[in-house]
């Protein structure tokens, strides 16, 4: 996936979930924030964030922010990057080998999960979940509690009682992770769900990213862990 007209500015502050303040070319501009969630380890005050610029009438502010340097690490925060990106890296791997027909959105029970894929003769539903939040080399899901993120788990493990594959793919928006594990400590239940996911035969993956300035490429598979931590944050 790439970006176009990417430009580097700094950031100020985030007085919703939406927008935040950012000093670019010697000004303080309104940029909109691709990300609802908290980000509050990454959106720090002086930080070098990176926004891209798009001057359409029909939007209310210039600027996109998409990715934020946390010392020398850049992380790619776009929410709406990860389906795309898993999109493309379908269309180049041989994970699945031959691939006759892929579907976005693709509704099942009340759920409607990110990909659906048909290879060789079997059926399989994706859904893909981005990730921002690290520490210590360790990438962790969620940074906020998600009882959606359970529920989709739930109606995974119902799309294999009726034959289907299922997966819960974890995209780390960033590179150099040593594993990725659930966040225990902000939404235990969701670990719990992750776990019995596992069991009823979900497969579940995580995925580096390959990220520069105006690309995100989907890249190595990380290990995953998900024994119970205490400590986890």
């Amino acid at each position: 996936m790439r970006y176009s007209n990417v430009t580097e500015a700094i950031f100020l502050e985030r007085p919703n979930r939406f927008i935040a303040y950012v000093r670019v070319h010697g000004k303080t501009e309104i940029v909109h924030v691709k990300n609802t969630g908290r980000c509050k380890e990454l959106l720090i005050p002086g930080v070098r964030i990176l926004i891209t610029y798009c001057d359409s009438p029909d939007r209310k502010t210039k600027y996109d922010l998409i990715a934020v340097y946390k010392g020398d690490l850049l992380i790619n925060i776009d929410s709406q990057a990860p389906n795309p990106v898993v999109e493309e890296w379908l269309n180049t791997e041989t994970y699945f080998q031959d691939i006759s027909y892929v579907k976005r959105e693709k509704a099942y029970g009340k759920s409607r999960f990110d990909l659906y894929v048909e290879y060789q003769d079997k059926k399989a539903f994706i859904e893909v979940k981005g990730v921002t939040l690290e520490r210590d080399g360790i990438a962790r899901f969620p940074d906020a509690p998600t009882q959606r993120g359970i529920k989709h788990l739930e109606e995974l493990s119902r799309c294999i009682k009726e034959g289907y594959e299922a997966y819960m793919i974890f995209v780390l928006q960033m590179k150099g992770m040593r594993k990725f594990e659930p966040n225990w400590s902000i939404h235990a239940l969701f670990g719990e769900a992750l776990q019995k996911a596992e069991q009823d035969g979900i497969h579940i993956l995580a995925y580096d990213c390959s990220v520069t300035p105006d690309t995100i490429v989907l890249d190595v598979p990380i290990p995953i862990d998900l024994t119970r931590k205490e400590t986890s944050c």
